[in-house]
């Protein structure tokens, strides 16, 4: 809620491009839909995740509706360096929701992977890496208008089935400015499919701005691998945070302490029972029986759960 945060004080902005700069592999939590929001940043961050970005956010109507900036984005003081990620199809609404969000976060990102039927209809996400020079234009105009030498402006994107095709896309938004590129390494009709971490590296090896990784990281040692395969500066994990959110500390699979810590904060942040909930059926699926997720998969309430996990686990 941005009205929240002007009563506090200013926000202690960080230039992200700091972290490129600092010689080691950037960890980054994913733009997640429902799941990447204030609580679950603030979690993650606790086990060594450097960066952090917003769920997808749509640009229109973030610019258009008090009641969508305050239902689609929340921070404070801890979450920095974050990125927040916007679905947009033209340049100037996206500088509207650039400038309003400039004083709160760090940079924004432009969604070029999304590759679900509806955003595809609407012109957003992954039908954009068809449309080089909209994006060309949409990170120029973003520059152009946002008076803030270190915020940053970068794009995710998916790779084109002849990848000539996504240099070409990379090439151009580098020219434009773009401050690093986000590669999911499939094809915007692949979905399970091996990542095509060979098409990642030659991207990188393509450019002179610095590339992320994404796909299928689900360790620290995927992590490390994936950076080995493609030398990207940076990797972004999905699922393999939510699976574990202290992956990037390092643990094989969730400790308790951190399903301890998960608990705590979506209680101080008021998450809704579904979401609290969800988070910790992803966090245990490795650690508890089949028996046991039947019987927690189906708690119907905030005292429920925290019953379970005290009863089971002594939480």
């Amino acid at each position: 809620m941005i009205d929240d945060i002007i009563e506090t004080e200013e926000c202690q902005l960080t230039d992200p491009m700091d972290l490129f700069h600092s010689g080691q592999v950037v960890k980054i939590c994913a733009p997640m839909v429902r799941y990447s929001k204030l609580a679950f940043r603030t979690l993650v961050r606790k086990y060594s995740c450097d960066l952090c970005y917003t769920p997808m956010i749509v640009a229109a109507d973030f610019v258009r509706s008090a009641k969508a900036r305050d239902s689609e984005f929340t921070t404070n003081k801890g979450d920095h360096p974050l990125i927040v990620q916007f679905a947009a199809k033209e340049a100037q609404v996206l500088c509207d929701a650039a400038r309003i969000i400039c004083p709160f976060a760090d940079g924004i990102d432009l969604n070029c992977g999304c590759p679900q039927r509806w955003a595809i209809s609407e012109g957003y996400g992954a039908c954009l890496i068809n449309k080089p020079e909209l994006v060309k234009d949409m990170v120029r105009h973003v520059w152009n208008q946002i008076d803030n030498p270190k915020f940053s402006v970068s794009i995710k994107i998916r790779i084109h089935e002849d990848l000539r095709r996504t240099v070409d896309l990379c090439q151009k938004a580098e020219a434009a400015g773009v401050s690093w590129i986000t590669v999911h390494g499939r094809s915007i009709e692949e979905r399970h499919q091996p990542v095509h971490y060979d098409a990642i590296k030659i991207i990188k090896q393509s450019m002179s701005i610095p590339i992320v990784a994404n796909g299928d990281i689900k360790s620290l040692k995927d992590a490390e691998n994936v950076h080995h395969l493609t030398e990207a500066d940076g990797v972004m994990v999905a699922r393999g945070l939510l699976a574990n959110p202290a992956m990037f500390a390092g643990y094989e699979e969730t400790p308790f302490q951190c399903i301890q810590d998960w608990v705590d904060i979506a209680l101080e942040h008021g998450t809704p029972f579904t979401c609290f909930h969800h988070h910790l059926m992803y966090m245990m699926e490795r650690i508890t029986s089949k028996q046991e997720k039947k019987v927690f998969n189906v708690l119907s309430s905030t005292s429920a759960v925290l019953d379970y996990l005290n009863d089971h686990y002594g939480l």
